[in-house]
């Protein structure tokens, strides 16, 4: 089968106005893989160097609080 005359694919030739959508098969495999993704990170440690970092933020809180400073984003 020579694929440079076969023709194009139906979305392929849809007018540029036209809404394009994807197939749901296609819609629910990618889904699928961007649920598997995410759970993997939500399910990963959280790195050492951001609790440390949430350690000091909530520390420097603390104590601004207990100054009587005021908290710049409210």
């Amino acid at each position: 089968m020579n694929l440079m005359n076969a023709d194009p694919p139906e979305a392929a030739r849809a007018e540029p106005d036209d809404e394009r959508v994807l197939d749901p098969r296609v819609q629910e495999s990618i889904g699928r893989s961007l649920k598997a993704h995410y759970d993997d990170l939500i399910s990963a440690p959280v790195p050492d160097r951001f609790l440390v970092l949430l350690a000091q933020l909530e520390d420097t809180e603390r104590r601004l609080k207990a100054e009587g400073g005021s908290d710049e984003r409210s």
